[in-house]
């Protein structure tokens, strides 16, 4: 849909008036995954696609969700605002504006209709599109937009730990709230440092596809790995003084790693430390224009995750390989939690016809249906779309 497609919808469901357009993007990491809670590097970027969300200001204090995407309409009071199931997607948005109301912000009654093509359940951050979305929407029409737009980024994701309770790293909202277009983000998760790297890929273009095995964050699975980086750091900081398994150089590690005598623990300290190391070379290659380099660290990356931290399945290994196979593709790797979703790869502009071609066929007559694809350009963090 169009803004004056969108538009009109808003005015069918809420009446007419004045109707202020606002969009969020999804996010993709390129590399360093499953490091943001090892206290290490990763390295997203803002997609072109995202979530709109068309807001009017109300006289009292309720607020009314709805959605193009799904059927669901919720309403609510801002002055009592809880975390109802039956209320789906909108506890993403509650969950912020409960947030903001606790830090001293102030809110008021809106009406709002949210409409996005990020792939539902794909991994590229629907639900921290919607949230930062909320929080700049909230800043703009109720406090001058003068918050800290890092502050937002961590309201939102403070919402998503707290009031939907998901235990989220901070990368997916920092992604989104302060992407910035042809650029990628290197951020320190341990400290929020952040530097932009300029995304020039040259004769290559990045390639999203999606196994379309949905990836309801697997939350038994997501949390067990956790649990497992928090005993590989608890034994060796008898030995270290680290804070986090990325305080590590490799060169440490493999000092070290006889001391973590379960190999499942060692496989994914391993993990981590090199995945940490990685990032950071990816973000070296990239600045360089080294953009062969660059591809064998993502194919390293999914190797590690496949192998040492175990979070891929045989759909994302068999797009991935399916996806080196084809002439003019120098990297790939899953991206986001695993376990489904999507992965990228690196592709020659001229090539991407015929790669997009071969891999539907091949990974279709394996896995048994059709994985989706998508380009899109690196774009801009939330914003008013004046």
């Amino acid at each position: 849909m169009d803004i004056s497609q969108l538009k009109a919808k808003f005015n069918e469901l809420y009446g007419e008036g004045d109707v202020r357009v606002f969009h969020s993007p999804g996010r993709v990491n390129l590399i360093g995954e499953h490091i943001d809670y090892n206290g290490g590097y990763v390295f997203p970027c803002a997609l072109e696609f995202g979530t709109y969300g068309l807001v009017r200001k109300r006289t009292d204090k309720k607020v009314n969700f709805a959605s193009t995407n799904f059927d669901l309409k919720v309403s609510i009071d801002l002055d009592n605002i809880v975390y109802k199931k039956e209320d789906d997607w909108a506890n993403y948005p509650k969950g912020v504006m409960e947030i903001m109301k606790d830090e001293g912000f102030k809110l008021g009654g809106m009406d709002i209709l949210i409409s996005g093509n990020i792939p539902n359940g794909a991994g590229l951050s629907s639900s921290a599109s919607l949230e930062v979305l909320t929080a700049v929407i909230v800043d703009t029409l109720f406090n001058d937009g003068k918050a800290d737009r890092v502050e937002l980024v961590k309201i939102s994701q403070k919402a998503e730990n707290s009031f939907v309770g998901v235990n989220c790293g901070i990368m997916d909202q920092f992604a989104v709230g302060m992407g910035k277009k042809n650029k990628a983000i290197l951020l320190d998760c341990a400290s929020l440092k952040y530097d932009y790297a300029n995304v020039e890929l040259d004769d290559y273009t990045l390639v999203i596809m999606n196994t379309n095995k949905r990836r309801a964050l697997n939350e038994s699975k997501y949390n067990e790995r956790r649990a497992e980086c928090d005993e590989a750091l608890s034994i060796l900081q008898n030995e270290i003084n680290i804070k986090s398994l990325c305080d590590l150089t490799i060169e440490e590690f493999n000092k070290l790693e006889h001391l973590l005598v379960k190999e499942n623990i060692r496989n994914r300290a391993k993990h981590a430390v090199y995945e940490n190391e990685r990032t950071k070379k990816a973000y070296k290659a990239l600045n360089e224009g080294n953009i062969e380099e660059f591809g064998k660290l993502l194919t390293d990356s999914h190797n590690s995750l496949k192998n040492l931290y175990e979070v891929t399945g045989r759909e994302l290994d068999t797009i991935v390989y399916e996806a080196l196979k084809v002439k003019g593709c120098i990297g790939a790797r899953m991206t986001g939690a695993g376990f489904g979703g999507c992965a990228i790869a690196l592709v020659k502009k001229d090539s991407v016809e015929n790669f997009i071609n071969q891999v539907k066929i091949n990974y279709t007559s394996i896995i048994g249906y059709e994985p989706s694809f998508y380009l899109s350009g690196i774009g801009q963090g939330t914003e008013e779309v004046i």
